[in-house]
């Protein structure tokens, strides 16, 4: 239940929202009505020692969900995985 949250939590901070319509006859069944594609941010914690920080590494996304022939989206994939590299979150204790 978690993953799912997690993936919510992704689609709600999206930006940049787009559609492809689908264009190869092997998804006609899996997004016969095409493909959303979102940019999406994440952090992850920053460890030192084993040791959990309060500094995380932030990254940017592509989020690919098909949306099938009856209407039901999916997490298709999660692409373009980049690092922000100047964006470094703090949190405060």
């Amino acid at each position: 239940m978690a993953r799912l949250e997690i993936m919510k939590d992704l689609l709600e901070i999206s930006t940049e929202k787009r559609y492809k319509e689908n264009h190869k006859d092997k998804h006609l069944v899996d997004a016969g009505n095409g493909w959303y594609y979102y940019k999406t941010y994440f952090a992850m914690p920053i460890y030192e020692n084993d040791r959990r920080t309060n500094i995380y590494n932030v990254y940017s996304a592509c989020m690919v969900v098909n949306c099938t022939k009856f209407e039901k989206m999916y997490l298709y994939d999660l692409v373009d995985i980049k690092k922000e590299a100047s964006t470094l979150l703090k949190t405060i204790k």
